[in-house]
């Protein structure tokens, strides 16, 4: 067993991100422009996260989902989608994903779409 680990994508909030490396130094939390795929389309940033096993953590609740059920439909797995809505304050978010990241386990995420908060 092994500990979730993120992919924040292009959208989400910096606050969201930073507080969770800060609360959780040990959490592996990646951000989509680190990894040259900044602009990228979400497809791509799914399949990236796929092949490297890290859950992505969006704001995007307008394409990101759609992207991730056609993902599934076509057998194609992903590490799993956590979706925090745009309107969602900053630390309640951090505190869900530090939950998640305490709390669960990678591979009980594989092909699951999440909302916060939990």
């Amino acid at each position: 067993m092994s500990r979730p680990r993120f992919l924040a994508d292009e959208d989400l909030n910096g606050a969201i991100f930073d507080g969770v490396r800060r609360r959780e130094p040990a959490a592996e939390f990646r951000r989509v422009r680190d990894e040259g795929l900044a602009g990228r389309p979400d497809p791509e940033v799914l399949e990236f996260a796929a092949s490297h096993g890290l859950i992505v953590v969006s704001h995007d609740e307008s394409t990101m989902i759609d992207h991730a059920a056609d993902r599934i439909r076509a057998g194609l797995h992903m590490a799993g989608l956590v979706i925090i809505p745009q309107s969602s304050p900053v630390r309640p978010a951090i505190d869900d994903l530090v939950i998640i990241w305490v709390c669960s386990e990678a591979e009980e995420w594989p092909d699951r779409v999440e909302f916060l908060p939990l």
